[in-house]
């Protein structure tokens, strides 16, 4: 049979008010149009639910069984609706977040601070792994969604670009560079280098910068975790390039920053995997990172002033 759910609230509002008119005004119709869905039902199923008089409506045996089964029914469903409504306005549970090393110590602490002020019944789990390890996490359903570095050219992944941030020279303060205005990547050329490995979301697109730029530079360490560029810089092994975000230096540093000129950027990415919805919890958390992304970006503090 080919009926609509509006075809049988409209006959029950009619049961329950005896009057084609009355109906009408309870549920926003014409008399006519109330008339007519009722009609439509009574054709559909093949019986008839009201006697009709100039005077009055009157549900026939059939009409008032059908009525009676269809109120608990209906006020079963719209309390099914409200209770899946009211799943998805629901801010609490827990989420897990996978995000590699930079973002997690210089974008996550923010966020979670937000999150716990805003949404103190959602507990969020962070997961500090290296690029892959992220990639693999939320492919795997291991965390709700994932904080890593673009462009990825991985399609198997919902991705949103959430910052850009440029790479920056770092190196010791009375090294010549840091007495330059304006340094230029091909001012690195021939130059020790300090550099993160390729466990790193950052490493490949550097190395596809200074083949752009016909760059050569020397890799004398590739080092693991961002925080080891700056005790290795400072003994003078070699320069490095770090992202913005990872600023600002630890203090009491002998180190410099400078920005290369061209600018060259990195994005920073969220990622869910294909095609799944977040629970409203992560939902929430996703929002979060999004807005400190934003607002890192409004206030330009990614951007060093020298």
């Amino acid at each position: 049979m080919n009926y609509t759910l509006r075809q049988l609230r409209t006959f029950v509002a009619v049961a329950r008010q005896g009057s084609f008119s009355q109906a009408g005004q309870l549920i926003g119709l014409s008399q006519s149009a109330v008339s007519h869905s009722v009609k439509e039902l009574e054709a559909e199923i093949g019986v008839r639910l009201l006697d009709r008089t100039t005077r009055e409506v009157l549900l026939t045996g059939a009409g008032q069984q059908l009525a009676t089964r269809l109120t608990r029914l209906l006020e079963e469903l719209n309390t099914t609706l409200l209770d899946v409504r009211s799943y998805g306005e629901q801010r609490s549970g827990t989420v897990r977040v996978a995000a590699s090393q930079t973002p997690s110590a210089h974008l996550m602490p923010q966020c979670l601070a937000s999150t716990q002020q805003h949404y103190p019944d959602i507990r969020v789990i962070l997961h500090d792994r290296v690029q892959q390890a992220v990639l693999h996490s939320v492919r795997n359903a291991e965390v709700d969604f994932g904080i890593v570095i673009g462009p990825l050219g991985d399609a198997e992944f919902d991705a949103e670009e959430i910052l850009q941030e440029p790479f920056l020279l770092l190196c010791h303060q009375n090294d010549a560079l840091a007495q330059t205005e304006s340094v230029t990547w091909a001012m690195l050329t021939d130059r020790n280098m300090v550099l993160q490995d390729y466990a790193s979301g950052s490493r490949m697109l550097v190395d596809a910068i200074l083949q752009q730029l016909a760059v050569r530079v020397n890799v004398v360490q590739e080092i693991g975790h961002p925080a080891t560029l700056y005790p290795m810089v400072e003994a003078g092994i070699g320069i490095s390039i770090l992202p913005a975000l990872a600023l600002p230096l630890p203090s009491g540093r002998k180190l410099v920053v400078r920005r290369l000129y061209p600018e060259m950027n990195r994005s920073l990415m969220l990622i869910k995997r294909k095609n799944r919805s977040l629970t409203p919890a992560a939902e929430a958390v996703w929002q979060k990172v999004r807005q400190q992304a934003e607002l890192l970006t409004q206030t330009r503090s990614l951007y060093p002033a020298f």
